[in-house]
């Protein structure tokens, strides 16, 4: 039963190193515009991005997608651990390999548009580039601490009621 917490608990660290990484990278360059002096009119945009992102980026798309389906797979892992899959645990439970069609389309479909957003909002100045970092660490934070919280549920007992997205063969 530990094994079964531990193999999960690998795949969801990885995860949230990943995340958390971004987050390290992300911080400095948001707090600029706030070290800097805003008006009140770039506060006011600052202020709407991290809230529009803690909502949309941390509520909708971690905290009741991505983290709930991440947990989920990662314990399926750990009921059906396969050694190649358990060595790159953190890929799986992102929905990267081993998955659905429709997963692994959805999942890198979101991998590649990520990688082109962030492309673009490197290209921006501050202080619009840091409102939009801003709200990213929030969203990212949120997803991390989403993605433990439901850990912590699924060591009760309380595994995501969700589709784990595995190949049925």
């Amino acid at each position: 039963m530990i094994s079964r917490h531990v193999t999960a608990a690998w795949g969801l660290l990885g995860v949230s190193v990943i995340l958390v990484v971004a987050v390290v990278r992300l911080l400095p360059l948001a707090l600029e515009p706030v070290y800097a002096g805003m008006s009140a009119s770039i506060a006011a945009l600052y202020l709407f991005s991290v809230v529009f992102m803690a909502w949309s980026e941390g509520y909708k798309g971690f905290q009741k997608a991505f983290s709930p389906r991440v947990v989920k797979r990662a314990y399926w892992l750990a009921e059906k651990p396969s050694p190649g899959l358990v060595l790159i645990a953190p890929i799986f439970v992102m929905g990267l390999v081993h998955a659905t069609r429709k997963r692994l389309i959805a999942s890198w479909i979101l991998v590649i548009a990520i990688t082109v957003l962030v492309w673009m909002v490197r290209h921006l100045d501050q202080p619009w580039r840091g409102a939009v970092d801003a709200g990213v660490v929030v969203g990212l934070t949120w997803g991390v601490l989403s993605i433990w919280i439901l850990w912590y549920r699924a060591v009760l007992g309380s595994v995501p009621d969700i589709p784990a997205d595995v190949p049925t063969t």
